[in-house]
């Protein structure tokens, strides 16, 4: 299955892109995305805790499964003042 993963604030500094399209296995949850992210970007570990994640721009959980063609996105905490 091919998902689209976009990237929001630190996140996609890190990565270099706003968005990325990756292969992903048939039983493949956001979690399992999440997973393949932070074995690429290492950097990513530190934000695991605190992330925030939606598919098709509705907030969902980790363990919610992705199809093919989904989009899902991870949102860092974000500061400001």
């Amino acid at each position: 299955m091919r998902i689209t993963v976009r990237l929001f604030a630190r996140l996609r500094d890190i990565a270099g892109a706003a968005e990325l399209r990756r292969d992903v296995g048939p039983e493949s949850t956001i979690g399992t995305v999440w997973r393949q992210l932070v074995h690429e970007f290492p950097d990513f570990a530190s934000y695991e805790r605190s992330i925030s994640s939606a598919v098709n721009a509705d907030y969902a959980r980790m363990d919610q499964a992705v199809n093919d063609g989904d989009e899902v996105a991870f949102l860092p905490p974000v500061s400001g003042g």
